[in-house]
C-alpha cells in the first residue's frame, strides 16, 4: 500500500495523489514529499522505489530482503537508513521490524513490510495538523525515528517491573526450581533488548554527525538527543540485568544462611545429647542390681545426675557462645 504527504512551501497541500503522479510533484519547486511504502507489491516497489525516484539498485535489494543489522549509507541523490522498530510480549519477546529510509533533498521513502504503529501515528499526527511547517524531510525521519525509541519504553518498563518481583520473592520466599527459570528467562530479553539497542544507537550517533548534507544543521541536535535516548536504554538494560545477579546471589546467600542454621541446629542437638550418650553408653544402663560394676547402691542416681547436668552444662555454655 502506498501513502503519501504532499508539501507546497512547507505547508500540506495534498494527500494521497496518484503515485503515478509523484514523480511529476517531485521535479516542482517547493514541493516536499513523504512517501511511504507498507507491505507493498512488486508493481509498488518498482513505480515508487525504481521508477519515480531512481534509487540504487542494492539500495532496492536491501528493502526487499530484510537487513539483520541497521546501516546507514549515503547515496548520490539520498541518504538510505535501515532501522528496526521493536514489539514486545512476553510470549513472543521482542520482534522487530524493519524500516527503511531514504532521505533525499526534497522527499523522504518510507519502507516497511509489516504495518508499524509508529509510521500510522506520525502520519496522522502530520494530516491532522496541516498548519504544521515543515521544511526538511529530516524532520519527518527524526519524527518517525524519535517514535521508534519510545517505543523501547515499555518493554523495559516491564521488563523493570519483572526484575523488581523477582527481587521482592527473593527476599519473602522463592522455590529454587521457579526462581531459576524466570531469571533465565529475563536474561534472555534484557539481553536480545540490548542486542536490538547498540546497533541502532551506533547508527544514530554516526547520524548526528553531520556528515551527510541531506542532514540540516539545525537537526543535529535532536539527532544527539536520539542518540543519547538509545545510549540510556541500554544502559538501563544493564543495570537492570546487574540487578538481577543480584537478586540471584542475595538468594543464594539466605539459602547457605538458612542451610547453615539447620546444620548448626543438628550440631546442636547432637552436643546436647553427647552427655547422656556418653553415659548410657558407659555403663550400659543396667541397674538391676545397683550398680554392676561397683555395687553401689546410689549408682543409679549418681548416673543420671551426671547426665542431666552435664545436658545442662552444654546447653549453657552454647547459649553463652551464641552457638544456638
Amino acid at each position: 500500500m502506498i501513502t503519501s504527504l504532499v508539501y507546497r512551501d512547507s505547508k500540506l497541500f495534498s494527500h494521497n495523489p496518484p503515485p503515478e503522479t509523484l514523480g511529476a510533484l517531485r521535479e516542482e519547486p517547493g514541493v516536499l514529499l513523504w512517501v511511504d511504502l507498507s507491505d507493498p507489491t512488486d508493481d509498488e516497489i518498482k513505480l515508487i522505489l525504481d521508477t519515480t525516484f531512481h534509487f540504487h539498485p542494492l539500495a532496492i535489494e536491501d528493502c526487499v530482503s530484510d537487513a539483520p543489522f541497521p546501516k546507514l549509507e549515503v547515496h548520490e541523490d539520498c541518504l538510505h537508513l535501515v532501522m528496526h522498530a521493536v514489539t514486545y510480549s512476553e510470549e513472543h519477546l521482542f520482534k522487530t521490524s524493519e524500516i527503511d529510509l531514504f532521505i533525499g533533498k526534497n522527499f523522504l521513502v518510507s519502507f516497511h513490510r509489516a504495518p508499524l504503529r509508529v509510521i500510522d501515528q506520525v502520519r496522522e499526527r502530520f494530516f491532522k495538523s496541516p498548519s504544521t511547517v515543515v521544511r526538511g524531510p529530516d524532520r519527518f525521519a527524526h519524527t518517525i525515528l524519535d517514535g521508534m525509541v519510545d517505543g523501547y519504553k515499555p518493554s523495559l518498563e516491564s521488563l523493570r517491573l519483572q526484575v523488581e518481583e523477582v527481587a521482592q520473592r527473593v527476599i519473602q520466599r522463592i522455590d529454587a526450581s521457579e526462581l531459576f527459570p524466570t531469571i533465565v528467562a529475563i536474561r534472555k530479553q534484557l539481553s536480545q533488548l540490548r542486542q536490538i539497542v547498540r546497533p541502532q544507537r551506533a547508527v544514530a550517533h554516526e547520524l548526528a554527525l553531520g556528515k551527510t548534507k541531506y542532514i540540516r544543521s539545525l537537526m543535529l541536535p535532536y539527532l544527539r538527543d536520539l542518540g543519547e535516548e538509545l545510549d540510556r536504554i541500554e544502559a538501563q538494560a544493564a543495570s537492570l540485568s546487574d540487578n538481577l545477579i543480584l537478586s540471584f546471589r542475595i538468594f543464594l546467600n539466605k539459602s547457605n544462611n538458612e542451610a547453615n542454621s539447620g546444620i548448626r541446629v543438628m550440631t546442636a542437638i547432637t552436643a546436647l545429647t553427647f552427655p547422656p550418650l556418653l553415659v548410657g553408653g558407659w555403663y550400659g544402663m543396667n541397674f538391676v542390681d545397683f550398680m554392676p560394676e561397683l555395687k553401689f547402691t546410689y549408682g543409679y542416681l549418681l548416673a543420671a545426675g551426671v547426665t542431666v547436668f552435664g545436658f545442662l552444662g552444654t546447653l549453657l555454655l552454647m547459649r553463652y557462645k551464641k552457638w544456638i
